[in-house]
């Protein structure tokens, strides 16, 4: 089962997290390497000694001579003594037979290591409880004599003792040093950190603005600098997140309260009537503020899947001459209904071939629906006519597939100049003549937003013109076209 996580005071700093992190590698490379370095300093000073011992029991063996087949010292007391003297160490001679047996030097010598091929050999013995070196020699394999000769050790353990009290200290000093350079470097490095959660923490909870630049420039490493890139990045996403949905929540306002305000007048209205006829007409007047409102609350769910699709919209190629003709078969009905001439004009795509741009499906027919119904919502005229036109646009360039136009014009009084572009705001109303205005609370709604939505996020080019022969208003949308 896993412990539930501490509060936030009991979990160590960053700069502490990272000094031991390096720290204790340090520590434990230095004890491993102490321990490597004392091993072989012990091989070295044993090897040292062992070859000075060596050359005494060699010295010695050049002074025996053999007479009568017995083996001889040619050396007195006081030449042994000298030739054997060390002023840190005492040092034991004997020399014996083949087979071990006495034949003069000091009594109590251990007995010879065995010899194998070599002729000397080394091994570690005790006289009178004192650890001892002792080496063996017999320099041809024909001699009647060994040489054996013991040296006691403590000048060999005193030395590797002041070796590594002379460097541990000295190493052990060297660690804090590092440790303090590094706690230092590392909280100096991570001083712009602190200063950025400093600047985060302190922020209100409605300030979206970007970070200051100070705090990128004091950064002593990129990887913080790219910290601050993405909270600023994260920030304007969420800004625009808020903007979005108070956009949203004031559309929502502005555009449901005046039809449900026309809702309940006219149900109140029927209820104060009396005549069946009164009521019949009221609740036709309440089924059309209805059909007004769903409309427009489609139109806002449109907007809301257009920012979600921004982050997972693929583009492939897609036959806008077929959904231009399924939109036109859609919206025929109601184009008889009211009494609108609804057409399509086709050639301006060339010879007969799939119009395939790069877009969505999806989108392209929401651009359709929007366009179409805004037309048959504001293009009245004497005698309305809607037609919706395709016309390819050739790239200057070779080998460039170039771009589809996609425009949907209408007779109707059109928009005055510079009415164009404010009336693509979300909820605005177009400033047309009083005989053609639309009904109060149904404005031009939000059709045209979402079709500049769209074109955005298909990467399409969205404009409003008026009509090449006025009156009427024309909207063209350019769509890249597939090779």
């Amino acid at each position: 089962m896993n412990a539930a996580p501490g509060p936030t005071g009991a979990k160590p700093a960053l700069r502490s997290q990272l000094v031991w992190r390096v720290v204790w590698p340090l520590v434990l490379s230095w004890g491993l390497g102490s321990v490597t370095a004392l091993w072989l300093a012990s091989r070295y000073v044993q090897g040292a000694y062992d070859r000075a011992l060596l050359d005494d029991a060699y010295a010695i063996a050049a002074q025996v001579t053999v007479v009568d087949g017995r083996p001889r010292v040619a050396l007195t007391s006081h030449e042994l003594e000298t030739l054997l003297y060390d002023h840190s160490e005492r040092l034991y001679f004997a020399l014996r037979t083949p087979g071990g047996g006495f034949l003069a030097g000091q009594a109590g010598v251990p007995d010879a290591p065995p010899l194998a091929d070599a002729p000397y050999a080394f091994g570690d013995d005790h006289i009178r409880d004192r650890p001892v070196r002792v080496v063996t020699l017999r320099r041809r394999p024909d001699d009647p004599f060994i040489v054996v000769i013991a040296q006691t050790t403590e000048a060999r353990r005193r030395l590797l003792r002041d070796l590594l009290t002379t460097s541990a200290p000295v190493q052990v000093a060297f660690l804090l040093l590092t440790a303090w350079w590094l706690r230092r470097t590392i909280g100096r490095q991570l001083q712009p950190l602190g200063q950025l959660q400093d600047a985060v923490s302190q922020r209100d909870a409605d300030d979206l603005s970007p970070l200051p630049a100070a705090l990128a420039a004091d950064a002593a490493t990129r990887d913080i600098a790219h910290l601050g890139g993405a909270l600023d990045a994260l920030l304007a996403k969420l800004a625009r997140s808020l903007a979005a949905q108070r956009e949203f929540s004031g559309n929502v306002a502005h555009e449901l309260r005046t039809p449900l305000a026309g809702i309940r007048a006219q149900a109140e209205f029927a209820l104060a009537q009396d005549e069946p006829a009164q009521w019949r007409a009221q609740l036709e007047g309440i089924l059309r503020s209805e059909t007004r409102a769903s409309h427009f609350v489609d139109q806002l769910l449109a907007l809301a899947r257009a920012d979600e699709a921004q982050t997972a919209l693929r583009l492939k190629a897609v036959a806008l001459d077929e959904l231009v003709q399924d939109a036109i078969l859609r919206f025929l009905p109601r184009a008889d209904a009211l009494g609108v001439d609804l057409g399509v004009d086709l050639d301006g795509t060339g010879p007969e071939r799939p119009v395939l741009v790069r877009g969505d499906a999806t989108l392209i027919d929401g651009i359709l629906n929007n366009l179409l119904d805004n037309a048959l919502r504001h293009g009245r005229a004497a005698a309305p006519r809607v037609t919706v036109e395709l016309a390819r646009q050739p790239a200057a360039g070779d080998g460039a597939a170039g771009r589809i136009m996609l425009a949907v014009f209408d007779n109707g009084p059109g928009l005055p100049p510079g009415e164009h572009e404010r009336v693509l705001a979300r909820g605005a109303q177009g400033a047309s003549p009083a005989p053609h205005r639309a009904t109060p609370g149904q404005g031009a709604g939000l059709g045209l937003a979402i079709v500049r939505r769209y074109a955005a996020l298909l990467g399409a080019r969205f404009v409003l013109e008026a009509a090449p022969r006025p009156p009427g208003l024309v909207a063209r949308v350019w769509l890249d076209a597939c090779p």
